[in-house]
């Protein structure tokens, strides 16, 4: 008992010796969408109690969301890399029209379960730090997600199949894309006009998080949910190279491993949200709020499972044929090994 108490103390004392090491420090951080729990319930946390508290005081952070500061989020990347912004996290779909690389993990049917997408996402990552790096001259901390984007439609949806002639609201390419290649037709709309153009019969079926479409209570206007993730919304945490640079080493050090955490808690996150998501929508007793949808919750069948693998060639097909040569050959080397795909230019 001593001995673990010993072993016990001398970490704590290690712990607090390279919390007084690291040098008086203050950061800027632009984060996420200020109104998701991946900002609310993780970054703002994260940088504003959990930072201070292992540095002992001695790193500090301002954290705002994107929004918040009048932002849009596709400008995130121009502006970390002119070091407007030090750091800073943005959703990578933002940044598909500046880049087709940017969807190279989040494609439409890649990943249909949050263990895949990690795997996919970790195969790319050192892609995505060396474009970055160079092009931006922004250097990539890590990649954490959003939950799973799913289909809430209200009519009878039994599978794949049943999307053919239904418009569905989407808010990609790749998703577009996805919708098109299954017989239906995409509408882009903006996500808080979904609920009356439920409502209204404007469109059939509209795309986002399983938890999101619960916060804004689509299961008040759509009846069936279709539990098969079309894709996940990934977002970069990342700084500016030289405001990076200008960090003493040993608070280089701390953030990395610190930032760290903070995405496999968010990944962990993302799958336990994306069943509460399904929980609550329905109304199945595992739902922690107060208050139930009573959607019909319809799992993919084994048939929708094959019907996907033919799909997510379509979508890759599209996306290859935008992206470069290198990009390709760069996907094919690292997701395509892991998943066992492969795009063609």
């Amino acid at each position: 008992m001593k001995k673990a108490l010993a072993v016990i103390a001398g970490t704590l004392l290690a712990g607090s010796a390279l919390a007084q090491d690291l040098p008086k420090t203050q950061l800027k951080i632009v984060g996420g969408l200020s109104n998701l729990t991946a900002y609310t319930d993780y970054e703002r946390p994260f940088w504003t109690k959990t930072i201070p508290e292992k540095s002992g005081g001695q790193v500090t952070a301002e954290i705002k969301g994107f929004n918040e500061m009048g932002l849009k989020g596709p400008e995130l990347l121009r502006l970390m890399s002119q070091g407007v912004v030090e750091f800073g996290t943005a959703t990578l779909s933002y940044f598909a029209s500046d880049n087709p690389i940017n969807e190279a993990i989040d494609l439409a049917g890649l990943a249909p379960d949050v263990a895949t997408a990690r795997k996919v996402t970790e195969a790319f990552e050192p892609v995505y730090a060396k474009f970055y790096g160079e092009g931006s001259k922004v250097k990539l901390l890590g990649i954490s997600t959003y939950p799973a984007q799913v289909l809430f439609c209200n009519a009878e949806v039994k599978g794949l199949a049943d999307l053919k002639g239904k418009k569905v609201r989407t808010s990609s390419r790749n998703q577009a894309e996805f919708v098109e290649a299954v017989g239906g037709s995409s509408v882009t709309m903006a996500f808080g006009e979904v609920v009356p153009a439920l409502q209204n019969k404007v469109v059939d079926c509209a795309i986002t998080g399983s938890l999101s479409g619960y916060s804004a209570k689509w299961y008040e206007v759509s009846t069936h949910l279709y539990a098969l993730p079309i894709n996940w919304n990934q977002q970069i945490h990342a700084v500016n190279q030289k405001a990076w640079d200008k960090l003493d080493p040993k608070v280089q050090a701390f953030l990395q491993a610190e930032v760290k955490t903070l995405v496999n808690d968010i990944w962990d996150a993302a799958a336990r949200q994306t069943q509460e998501g399904y929980d609550c929508n329905t109304g199945a007793a595992a739902c922690p709020n107060p208050v139930k949808g009573k959607m019909v919750l319809v799992q993919p069948s084994a048939a929708d499972m094959e019907e996907l693998k033919k799909i997510r060639q379509t979508v890759l097909s599209k996306w290859a044929a935008r992206c470069s040569a290198q990009c390709v050959s760069d996907f094919n080397a690292t997701v395509g090994k892991t998943i066992g795909v492969t795009a063609s230019k």
